[in-house]
């Protein structure tokens, strides 16, 4: 037993010692600030039409990571790679120079961007503006430091998008010669296809309201300003009677062919078509009215 009390306290020393060691060890916690950056609001890529004369300006947004309780100045540059000049196509304001200043109390302000209407009114220009953060100013935050805005006018027929025209058209109006018009009923753009950089083909169900098969046209925005239509020639449509036309001719499919002097058009921008044509029967010959059949959503 003396040798069992012998041991026990020597224990109790050595676990107080080690205690002691452990109590006498203290752990520095340090509070590290982060410094202030300053990056962009927002997408990385914005799009800004000017539509008209009185466009509205168009905002880029600047903050910083922290409040500050004074004014502080963040600098920046812009690129253009496509030529846009400040003061013909643009002009900021909301700044001084190249600085924008972030108030007091405040995380954010605006670059305001006030489009010019003249260079883009129905030119189809678009530019691109790169705005950079820069230095000297807060340090720019390499998450959101640029911001590339787009520039354009109002739609412009010569970017036409073949498949924009796909879907119904279901105020689609027609005339043929002096008749009364005929609709509003519906047609379909069922397919279009790419030909050239600016000219395609558009497919069109449901022509006539009878049981027609689809005729296709070709469009062509080679001219933006003279935008053409031209039906693609069949000799004998499906599902067709020309008893339609003439009672004379009742069983006989009707066929269809571009009228000379009278090409169709079309609006990419407005979503609509007016197609022109010459109706006849298969293998006997062709009516002189004009048919005109009016497509819009």
């Amino acid at each position: 037993m003396k040798k069992i009390n012998y041991i026990i306290p020597g224990i109790i020393s050595l676990l107080l010692l080690m205690g002691g060691l452990f109590i006498g060890c203290k752990k520095e916690n340090t509070l590290v600030v982060a410094p202030s950056q300053a990056h962009f609001v927002g997408n990385r890529n914005q799009s800004y039409s000017i539509t008209s004369a009185t466009a509205a300006p168009y905002k880029i947004t600047v903050g910083t990571t922290d409040v500050s309780s004074s004014d502080r100045s963040v600098t920046f540059k812009i690129v253009s790679s496509t030529g846009a000049v400040a003061g013909t196509h643009y002009t900021l304001s909301g700044v001084s120079g190249s600085t924008v200043v972030i108030p007091a109390g405040k995380a954010t302000a605006d670059i305001t961007v006030q489009g010019i209407f003249a260079p883009y009114n129905g030119t189809g220009r678009k530019d691109s503006l790169m705005f950079v953060l820069s230095s000297p100013s807060i340090d720019p935050a390499k998450f959101s430091d640029t911001v590339k805005l787009l520039l354009r006018g109002p739609c412009f027929e010569g970017d036409v998008v073949l498949a924009d025209f796909l879907g119904a058209y279901k105020n689609t109006v027609e005339t043929l010669g002096s008749n009364p018009a005929y609709g509003p009923y519906t047609t379909t753009i069922s397919a279009v296809n790419q030909l050239t950089p600016t000219t395609g083909t558009v497919t069109v169900t449901n022509i006539w309201d009878n049981g027609w098969s689809p005729i296709t046209f070709t469009l062509d925005w080679t001219n933006p300003a003279n935008r053409t239509a031209t039906v693609v020639a069949q000799s004998a449509i499906g599902g067709s009677d020309a008893g339609d036309l003439s009672g004379s001719y009742a069983g006989q499919t009707v066929a269809v062919r571009p009228y000379a002097g009278n090409a169709g058009t079309f609006s990419w921008c407005g979503s609509t078509l007016t197609l022109r044509m010459q109706l006849g029967v298969t293998g006997v010959g062709f009516f002189g009215a004009l048919y005109t059949v009016n497509m819009a959503r």
